[in-house]
């Protein structure tokens, strides 16, 4: 079984200031969660800051997004390169992408593959949105999304998916248990189609308004590997909740 994973996605949240604050406040307990992996996600103008706090911790850092060139005259944009010193992980296909930005799967794939390129996990998110999901399409769209930015990928190490139904983001509507295990599954079922026994070393976490409330209905789920936190990240008390939940459900089985 992969590694249980909670990552925290700040998203456009925190001045720098507020990033090293915020970091500080929840470091000395996550780093006594040596048994799961967590990510925490600031803007890219606090990633070096708050790498120098977690960098002698087991704490990872992420970035938000990136772009798929190395290097070049793309104004605003940020490369895997230039990631690789201060990150481990990299956020890719948030729906907020896919939405605002128009981000389709094949650009995703690039995304993927030049940060595996340089060694960077990243974090693959798929998910429906209410429409999709009211026309029960939700198996045909996360397979869409994972065939066609996977495509070209052909070692999945250090891959991790995310689903994040895109309904539930920042909505306070969470997915039930039932429907986000349901979803996982026909995630897993595709991703093993492409790679086989090697799959099940991937981690598949569900992203979606989680909650300290919330999250043990989703990590007592046998499939789901751990979470991805929007708000409720930015609130220390509650992204320790969140973590040291996930802990006594994967790790020490209560």
């Amino acid at each position: 079984m992969p590694k249980p994973v909670v990552v925290g996605n700040w998203k456009m949240n925190t001045t720098i200031g507020e990033a090293v604050e915020l970091v500080s406040r929840v470091k000395d307990s996550l780093e006594d969660l040596l048994d799961i992996e967590t990510v925490l996600c600031p803007p890219f103008v606090s990633l070096a800051s708050v790498s120098k706090v977690i960098s002698s911790s087991s704490i990872k850092l992420g970035a938000q997004n990136m772009y798929h060139e190395d290097q070049g005259a793309y104004t605003g944009e940020i490369s895997a390169k230039m990631l690789q010193e201060l990150c481990d992980y990299v956020i890719l296909g948030h729906s907020e992408r896919r939405r605002i930005f128009n981000e389709d799967d094949e650009f995703i794939g690039r995304k993927i593959q030049s940060a595996l390129n340089v060694g960077l996990r990243p974090i693959l998110c798929v998910g429906e949105d209410s429409t999709q999901r009211e026309m029960g399409d939700v198996e045909a769209i996360v397979t869409r999304q994972l065939q066609q930015s996977l495509q070209s990928i052909s070692e999945p190490n250090n891959l991790v998916i995310a689903y994040e139904p895109v309904w539930a983001i920042g909505t306070g509507m969470a997915a039930t248990p039932d429907d986000a295990s349901a979803a996982i599954a026909a995630i897993r079922r595709v991703v093993y189609e492409l790679y086989g026994p090697t799959s099940e070393e991937i981690p598949f976490l569900y992203g979606g308004s989680v909650t300290s409330t919330n999250v043990s209905q989703f990590v007592e789920i046998p499939n789901i590997d751990g979470v991805l936190v929007g708000s409720a990240s930015l609130i220390a008390r509650e992204f320790l909740d969140i973590a040291f939940r996930t802990f006594k459900a994967k790790v020490k089985g209560n």
